[in-house]
């Protein structure tokens, strides 16, 4: 039985991990940082601030996936600082790092010199969100020390979309499905990110998932 650990797990997507992972079988604990903060029953509930987890903490997993999120303007850099804290603390272990990406930084053009964020047609609200996401994926390939895999969400990722159970999977690139969509929900995204545990596909490589 695989161990997986969950950071963030009380948030939209990080609740939806743990519950697919259960679903799954798998020994699930998801950190929290706050007592108050549900996790789904079956999981093992650990309160620590993601900035103060250890290689202690995460040495016994065969999986961390980080669901962290950030949207203020004073703690968007933290996307770029907290990923980097843990894979300081997974360095030269074989511990899988598992990251919920962006879209933002995904490739428009095949020489992959332009992202979907340098788009005139990008909402100006979402591209500081959208920067400092691709600044911690920046880093992140940097790191040849971590077992780390990163999964963009399509254009559209809808927190209340329904779970349809299918999806279709692609590379660096910004795609669309038959009905020129880049759509997915937070539940059928929980779904291939569970998949790449048991498939393992895309060790140090980012990848990219949109409804079918």
């Amino acid at each position: 039985m695989k161990k997986v650990a969950i950071v963030c797990a009380a948030g939209k997507e990080g609740r939806l991990l743990v519950g697919e992972a259960l679903a799954r079988g798998y020994a699930v604990t998801g950190f929290v940082r706050k007592e108050s903060d549900e996790v789904a029953a079956g999981a093992n509930k650990v309160v620590k601030d993601l900035f103060d987890l250890t290689r202690e903490d995460l040495i016994g997993f065969d999986v961390v996936i980080d669901a962290f999120g950030a949207w203020t303007p004073e703690t968007l850099p933290l996307h770029k600082t907290s990923l980097a804290h843990l894979c300081d603390a997974l360095s030269g272990t074989k511990v899988r790092l598992l990251v919920v990406g962006g879209a933002g930084s995904l490739y428009v053009n095949p020489e992959h010199t332009m992202q979907v964020k340098d788009l005139e047609s990008f909402p100006d609200v979402f591209k500081p969100l959208a920067n400092n996401m691709g600044e911690a994926l920046n880093e992140l390939r940097k790191r040849s020390d971590v077992q780390w895999t990163y999964l963009s969400p399509a254009g559209d990722f809808a927190a209340d979309g329904e779970r349809t159970g299918e999806y279709l999977l692609g590379g660096e690139e910004y795609f669309v499905n038959d009905r020129g969509e880049s759509r997915i929900s937070y539940a059928d995204y929980a779904i291939a990110m569970i998949d790449e545990i048991e498939n393992a596909n895309n060790i140090q490589k980012r990848f990219a998932v949109i409804g079918k």
